[in-house]
C-alpha cells in the first residue's frame, strides 16, 4: 500500500510540474511578445547608451578587462567568459547565482527580462539545479551534449580538447575572415555557410561526433548572438571571440528598447539554421540557394529590423 502511495505522489508531482511549466513558459512568452510589440512602436536607445546609466558599460566604458588566472572558471562560451575577464559577474567565474547571470547577461548584451531569464533558467534546468538558488560555476557549462556540443563554431570538440574554455585561434580565424559583407563583415548567411563547414570538419575528424537537432540549434543560436548583438562584425568578433573582451567603447549592436526579445532573436536563428546545407555522404555545397528561398527572404528582411 504503502509503494502504491508513493508511486501516485510522484505521478502527482510530475503533472505538477508539467503544468507549472506550461503556466510559466507561456507567460514568459507572452510577456516576450509584448516586450516585441513595444520594440516595434518605439525609438531605439540613442548610440552611447544602450546599457543603462549607471551601470558598467554606460558610454562604453566597460571595467578593466583581466586574463583569466590559473584556478579561474571559463567555458566553451565566450559571452560569458568575456563577462567574467572584466568582473562584470564574478571574475573567477565561480559561485554564480542563476538569477545574478540573468541580470548581468540583460544589461551587458541587452536582452530583454524575458529573454535573459529564459537563457539563465534554461542553463539551470539543463544543469538539473534551482533557477532561484542555486548557482554554476561557468565550467559545468561544458558538460559534453548537455549545452557543450560537438561542432561548435569557435571551439574543438571535447574529443580533441576537454578544456572547452580554452580559446580555439585557428577556428576563430577562419569565422573573422569568413565574412563577405561590406568591410568583411559576417552576414546571416556567411554564419550559416561557416556553421555548415565546421559540422562537416567536426564529423570527419572526430570518431565520437553526434549533434541532434536540439545541440544544432544551440549551435546557431550562437551564431545568432554574434550576428544580432555584435552586428556581425570582425574588429568586434577579433577581440570578443579572439581574447574575449569587450572592445574600447563597445556597446550591443542591438539598440532595442526592451532588448533583444526571443521573438526577435528566432528572426535570425532560424533562418540561419535552415539556411545550413549538409550533405548525407559528408560534404557541404554551402547554402540551399532554391529549398525555401522565399521564405528566407522574409525571415532575413525581418531580421534586418533589428541589426
Amino acid at each position: 500500500m504503502l509503494a502504491i502511495f508513493i508511486i501516485l505522489l510522484r505521478i502527482l508531482r510530475g503533472l505538477v510540474t508539467i503544468v507549472w511549466g506550461v503556466i510559466k513558459y507561456t507567460a514568459l512568452f507572452s510577456v516576450d511578445f509584448l516586450f516585441t510589440l513595444f520594440n516595434l512602436v518605439t525609438p531605439n536607445k540613442p548610440t552611447g547608451h544602450v546599457v543603462p546609466a549607471g551601470h558598467p558599460g554606460n558610454g562604453g566604458k566597460w571595467p578593466a578587462y583581466i586574463a583569466p588566472g590559473s584556478g579561474d572558471s571559463r567555458s566553451a562560451c565566450p559571452a560569458l567568459n568575456t563577462m567574467a575577464n572584466h568582473g562584470l559577474i564574478p571574475r573567477d567565474g565561480k559561485n554564480i547565482k542563476f538569477t545574478e547571470l540573468a541580470s548581468a547577461i540583460r544589461r551587458v548584451y541587452n536582452l530583454s527580462p524575458a529573454f535573459a531569464y529564459f537563457l539563465s533558467s534554461s542553463i539551470a534546468i539543463m544543469l538539473s539545479r534551482d533557477y532561484s538558488t542555486d548557482r554554476l560555476d561557468l565550467s559545468d557549462v561544458d558538460a559534453h551534449n548537455c549545452i557543450e556540443h560537438d561542432g561548435s563554431l569557435v571551439r574543438v570538440d571535447i574529443y580533441d580538447d576537454p578544456d572547452q574554455g580554452k580559446i580555439a585561434p585557428k577556428l576563430v580565424d577562419e569565422v573573422v575572415s569568413g565574412g563577405t559583407g561590406p568591410g568583411g563583415n559576417l552576414t546571416l548567411l556567411d554564419f550559416s555557410r561557416l556553421l555548415g563547414r565546421r559540422r562537416v570538419e567536426a564529423k570527419r575528424q572526430n570518431p565520437t561526433f553526434s549533434l541532434d537537432f536540439v545541440h544544432k540549434i544551440f549551435a546557431s543560436a550562437n551564431g545568432s548572438l554574434l550576428k544580432t548583438v555584435f552586428g556581425g562584425r570582425v574588429d568586434d568578433l577579433r577581440s570578443i571571440l579572439g581574447e574575449e573582451r569587450l572592445p574600447d567603447g563597445w556597446e550591443p549592436r542591438v539598440r532595442r528598447r526592451m532588448g533583444l526579445t526571443t521573438i526577435e532573436f528566432n528572426f535570425t536563428l532560424l533562418p540561419m539554421e535552415f539556411s545550413i546545407k549538409e550533405e548525407v555522404d559528408g560534404s557541404m555545397k554551402g547554402v540551399d540557394a532554391e529549398v525555401g528561398l522565399v521564405a528566407r527572404i522574409v525571415l532575413c528582411r525581418s531580421c534586418e529590423l533589428i541589426i
